[in-house]
């Protein structure tokens, strides 16, 4: 791979190559996710998908364009680069349980030790130019709901012969939003969200079951522990209570993730350097999950946002759409930034 001789396969389809510097020091791991999403792009440009139904929609292939050429940059200049780089192309981010958390199981990714790890990610409402940091909390846990509404199917017209699964699955779709709005303290950023509904009946049909689907997203632990056990509760209730039953399955994903406050801090200011202070960001936290939280257990991490939008070129879909794109100018700045934040970092510590 460009030259870079030391590379290990990992997770199946994901790999990990090391830079050695030609002057004895530290190390540090940059770290880019592979992995495409189950979307048709309706993107007409030349690099669109080629595969029905799969595109890169979430900025995963500009995340592994970007470390491709910080790979490349580094191995050229690797006599003079202080220490060891190490580059980490991870599968399945979009997955349960998550790749990050079986990459951390590899012998080679033990083998590294601890050491910072950098990562990126673009983001469509940040404009192209822009780079966008966070300290402490950033990103939310991430667990999958799936709940099973039990009751008596029968005709439409004769309700009272019936228990009505469709009407259970409204009252607990309905009250189940007390978990975020009278049960989470407002100070503990949370979400809940039901995408997916399938009662399966007709209309004039009560079916016996409804199934939902969806997912619950917080940024502190204890609470995650307790408001998946308030919401089986909840669900459960409501549905003894109308005459069915409710089955709640959880698939506990990534936890938060927490940006390492003096990792995150000195990649900010370094990144004002390098592409000018008016050009970074302050940004919030954010709802979406990132198992990059997987590294942060016993490694210092900062994980960043690269603006990749462009309204005046029409690029503005947000992620996991299937007109998302980027302005491939980002490519440019996302991989030069990780090449100068690398050898900033390593050459100060």
């Amino acid at each position: 791979m460009m030259g870079i001789t030391n590379v290990t396969s990992l997770v199946e389809t994901g790999l990990l190559a090391t830079i050695e510097g030609g002057i004895p020091g530290k190390s540090i791991l940059l770290r880019a996710d592979i992995d495409a999403l189950p979307i048709t792009e309706k993107n007409d440009v030349t690099y669109a998908s080629k595969n029905l139904g799969i595109m890169h929609a979430c900025g995963h292939d500009a995340h592994t364009a970007s470390l491709l050429m910080s790979a490349k940059i580094l191995n050229e200049i690797r006599a003079d680069l202080k220490g060891t780089v190490n580059l980490l192309f991870q599968p399945a981010e979009e997955v349960m349980p998550g790749g990050a958390s079986l990459v951390i199981k590899e012998k080679s990714y033990q083998d590294l030790g601890k050491l910072p790890h950098i990562g990126q990610h673009v983001r469509p409402d940040i404009p192209l130019g822009n780079v966008g940091f966070c300290s402490g909390k950033f990103m939310a846990s991430m667990d999958e709901l799936f709940i099973t509404v039990k009751g008596k199917g029968g005709h439409a017209a004769m309700p009272q012969n019936s228990v009505d699964s469709v009407l259970i699955a409204s009252h607990i779709i309905v009250a189940a939003q007390q978990l975020v709005s009278r049960m989470a303290s407002p100070k503990v950023p949370s979400v809940l969200s039901f995408g997916k509904v399938n009662a399966n009946g007709a209309i004039n049909v009560l079916p016996d079951e409804v199934f939902i689907e969806g997912t619950f997203r917080t940024l502190d632990e204890p609470w995650r522990k307790e408001a998946l056990l308030k919401l089986e509760k909840l669900t459960t209730s409501i549905a003894d209570g109308m005459g069915g039953s409710c089955e709640l399955k959880i698939n506990h994903g990534y936890p938060h993730l927490i940006n390492n406050v003096g990792l995150t801090d000195n990649l900010k200011a370094l990144a004002g350097e390098y592409l000018g202070i008016e050009n970074i960001v302050d940004l919030d936290p954010w709802m979406a999950a990132e198992d990059f939280a997987y590294y942060s257990f016993e490694n210092p991490v900062s994980f960043y946002i690269i603006g990749v939008g462009n309204k005046d070129k029409g690029i503005n879909s947000g992620l996991h759409t299937p007109t998302f794109d980027i302005d491939e100018e980002a490519l440019e700045i996302g991989g030069g930034l990780m090449v100068w934040l690398a050898l900033k970092t390593l050459n100060e510590i």
